[in-house]
């Protein structure tokens, strides 16, 4: 009745019987020709009702998986007001290669087409099967899983989705090392270098110096992934220091969004003297003056004793002259 009332709905329905507008044994024929119409379009309309209603829905959106977590991947379908699961298959596949991940039918898993990068890391969430969801839980998500899924639902009908699957691994703390501790001067070249690893997918990496300016000239990064597929980032900076200095390393996961960073600062001699050389220079003032000092006491202690002897023997002389005066001529 409510397949009857819908196609009587219809205009251009309407319109078919509009055309029969005459006396009322025409009206008889019409009420037949309605019957008849009836009768041929009702199974196509519920047939297409049918395939208008089953279909199989997935996150629109990628699904970011965390490298070595669980992941679940949704899967829904309309179970119906008469199911059954004896009639239910559910075949999880890779999209590009066609290879099984999960398969489920005759009320039980079947794997033994299962890809072997997949054994024990699957299962469906039987509970929930009549439900209508055929959501895939994934265990211990590796590098390799990283790509498009289908999800085939099969009932009475059938249809298929597929969902973007993307890994992403967190970086360990950026650590920068370099020419810290070394006596640099204003306009000498400094080389700075950060490092992170243990992250997916690979980072971009952005120097920064002490005002928060973005340092894109002498910088060389690379990326090196182990064979678990993570990424480990390394970048050089080539700098001219400036006294007291700061440059900060910022390493940020295109996935994650995560912002981790760590930073260095170089103090560079002044221009005039460095401390070490200023010292020396001291020092050996000091010891210049203390020799000078030592010399001039040496000097007036020499010329006092000479001036001394002088005047001892200026004092014999009139001492001998005195008394060759006072001495008779002999006759």
């Amino acid at each position: 009745m409510a397949a009857l009332s819908l196609l009587l709905g219809d205009p251009w329905f309407a319109d078919i019987i509009g055309y029969i507008r005459f006396s009322w044994h025409e009206q008889i024929l019409r009420c037949i020709f309605s019957m008849a119409i009836l009768a041929l379009l009702v199974p196509t309309l519920l047939v297409v009702r049918v395939h208008a209603v089953f279909e199989v829905q997935v996150p629109e959106l990628p699904v970011v998986a965390l490298y070595g977590k669980d992941i679940v991947l949704n899967c829904t379908f309309p179970p119906g007001t008469a199911f059954n699961l004896s009639r239910l298959s559910i075949f999880w596949q890779l999209t590009d290669t066609r290879q099984n991940v999960h398969a489920f039918w005759g009320e039980r898993d079947q794997l033994v087409d299962q890809g072997e990068s997949f054994a024990n890391r699957t299962s469906l969430f039987h509970s929930k099967l009549d439900a209508g969801d055929a959501s895939l839980l994934l265990r211990r998500v590796q590098i390799a899983d990283e790509g498009s899924f289908t999800c085939f639902v099969s009932v009475e009908e059938y249809n298929s989705a597929a969902l973007l699957v993307q890994v992403a691994a967190p970086y360990s703390k950026p650590e920068v090392t370099g020419e810290v501790d070394a006596n640099l001067r204003p306009g000498d070249e400094a080389s700075l270098a950060c490092e992170a690893f243990g992250g997916y997918p690979q980072a971009s990496v952005v120097w920064r110096d002490g005002r928060g300016h973005n340092l894109t000239e002498n910088v060389t990064t690379s990326a090196v992934a182990n064979k678990e597929g993570l990424y480990r980032v390394y970048s050089v900076l080539r700098v001219a220091v400036e006294p007291n200095s700061t440059y900060s390393c910022w390493l940020v996961n295109p996935l994650l969004g995560e912002e981790g960073h760590a930073s260095v600062t170089i103090t560079a001699q002044n221009a005039g003297f460095p401390p070490v050389a200023l010292w020396v220079t001291v020092g050996l003032a000091v010891c210049l003056l203390g020799l000078l000092i030592a010399l001039a006491v040496v000097c007036h202690r020499k010329i006092k004793e000479s001036e001394e002897a002088e005047a001892a023997e200026g004092k014999e002389n009139e001492e001998d002259e005195s008394k060759t005066a006072m001495t008779p001529l002999k006759s």
